[in-house]
């Protein structure tokens, strides 16, 4: 089995396909099974890498505090070690937020940045309006830190995917592997929540990053992710947005051909892109 160590620990992942590399950077609770439905479809056209996040699944656990800054330093090693630079990064929830820190912080890694619903609810949490959402969304998270707290991982898991991520009925639909696999990850969760970077991001870095950026949101997904998706959009003026109609937090996995499609003609049209800039110099 394919690992690198970097930062300490050892990181697991898979490849496959040929071309431009494509780097897909899963969520909190999950893993790289998170990508089976679109990454073969990828790798079609593209050399496709999947990994596992530090301690989630085959990817070692370490027992220090964990942070986001990890996660990024972690994704740039891996970038770095298998030879991917520059790569196009894929990311959702809070694998997006991890692809946003990394990109603001070391740009030349990067070619095009395709990011679903990055919880970065710093962005939002002034705003007045949105006041109820935030503080209800607070609330749910304190309440699933303290059942995963007290052992009760499962009833934590459910929580977080009804209350914050998928809404009401939401585990219930996840495929029994991917509840099991919840359930395993729920550590390096709580290692998330605990961060008080995790959920934050520089708006004067995002305004200044020199690739294509892709936002995307469902319409189905809780009105704070949807809200933060459209603050990133005022910042990064430059950045397209797309919108799948009928999804919610997880797209790749209710609307695998969907999911593909977009972000293809994303990562063609901004490697396009990148070769007329280039012949312009």
């Amino acid at each position: 089995m394919p690992f690198i160590h970097a930062n300490g620990i050892e990181i697991y992942y898979e490849e496959s396909g040929s071309g431009e590399p494509v780097v897909l950077v899963h969520g909190s609770w999950s893993d790289h099974h998170n990508w089976a439905l679109v990454a073969p479809e990828l790798a079609r056209n593209h050399r496709v890498v999947t990994y596992d996040r530090r301690g989630h699944s085959q990817t070692e656990r370490p027992v220090d505090v964990r942070s986001r800054r990890q996660d990024e330093d972690d994704l740039g090693a891996l970038i770095e070690q298998i030879d991917c630079v520059p790569a196009h990064l894929v990311g959702t929830s809070f694998g997006g937020a991890t692809v946003l820190g990394l990109a603001s912080r070391r740009p030349e890694l990067v070619r095009s940045v395709s990011v679903h619903e990055p919880p970065l609810i710093s962005l939002v949490a002034e705003d007045e309006s949105l006041a109820p959402l935030v503080q209800q969304t607070g609330a749910s998270l304190v309440r699933v830190v303290s059942q995963l707290q007290k052992g009760d991982v499962e009833g934590g898991a459910r929580r977080f995917m009804e209350e914050v991520a998928l809404g009401p009925g939401g585990w219930e639909l996840l495929p029994e592997s991917l509840r099991e696999t919840a359930v395993a990850n729920a550590p390096a969760f709580l290692g998330e929540a605990m961060d008080p970077e995790g959920f934050v991001i520089d708006p004067e870095a995002l305004q200044e990053l020199p690739f294509a950026l892709q936002l995307t949101q469902g319409t189905d997904s809780p009105e704070w992710l949807r809200s933060i998706v459209a603050e990133l959009a005022q910042i990064a003026d430059d950045a397209t947005v797309h919108t799948f109609i009928g999804a919610g937090h997880a797209p790749h996995l209710t609307s695998p051909a969907d999911f593909v499609t977009v972000v293809s003609d994303f990562i063609a049209q901004s490697a396009r892109s990148s070769v007329v800039i280039g012949a312009g110099v």
